[in-house]
C-alpha cells in the first residue's frame, strides 16, 4: 500500500502525517509527502527553502518506526490540488491525506480549496483531517 500525503506545514497538515503514521503501520505501506509549489524561480529561494526544511521535519517523524517515506518537492507549474492528484495517479498511490483548513463558503470560491480539489478530482479514496 502506498499513502500520499500533502505537506504545507500547517497544524492539519502535521495532524495529517500523524494519520498517515498510524495508517502505514496498520497497513505496512510506504509513505510519500509531498510538498507543491507552482513557481520555483529565484525569486522564489526563501519559500523553496522553507519547504525543504518542512519535509526534512516531515520525514523525521517517520524515521524510527520502520516506515519508508520519501518526500517531494514537486515545482511543475500546477496548482497544489493539481500536482497531489496527478502525483497520485503517476506514482499509484492507494490514498492520499490531506488537511483541511477552515475557510467561509466565500474564502473557498474566490481562493479555491486544496483539499476540495483532490477530494473531488482523485482516483483514490482521500481522507481530510482538520
Amino acid at each position: 500500500m502506498k499513502i500520499l500525503v500533502g505537506y504545507d506545514g500547517t497544524n492539519s497538515a502535521k495532524d495529517a502525517l500523524n494519520l498517515a503514521k498510524t495508517h502505514a503501520e496498520i497497513f505496512g505501506a510506504s509513505v510519500d509527502i509531498v510538498t507543491s509549489m507552482q513557481k520555483g524561480t529565484e525569486q522564489q529561494r526563501d519559500e523553496i527553502e522553507q519547504a525543504e526544511r518542512g519535509l526534512e521535519y516531515a520525514k523525521s517523524l517517520f524515521e524510527n518506526s520502520n516506515i519508508t517515506c520519501n518526500t517531494h518537492l514537486l515545482i511543475r507549474g500546477l496548482s497544489a490540488g493539481e500536482d497531489l492528484v496527478e502525483f497520485a495517479a503517476e506514482n499509484q498511490h492507494d490514498e492520499i491525506i490531506v488537511g483541511v483548513k477552515r475557510r467561509s463558503k466565500v474564502g473557498k470560491l474566490l481562493m479555491g480549496s486544496t483539499a476540495q480539489f483532490v477530494i473531488l478530482q482523485a482516483d483514490c479514496p482521500v481522507v481530510s483531517v482538520k
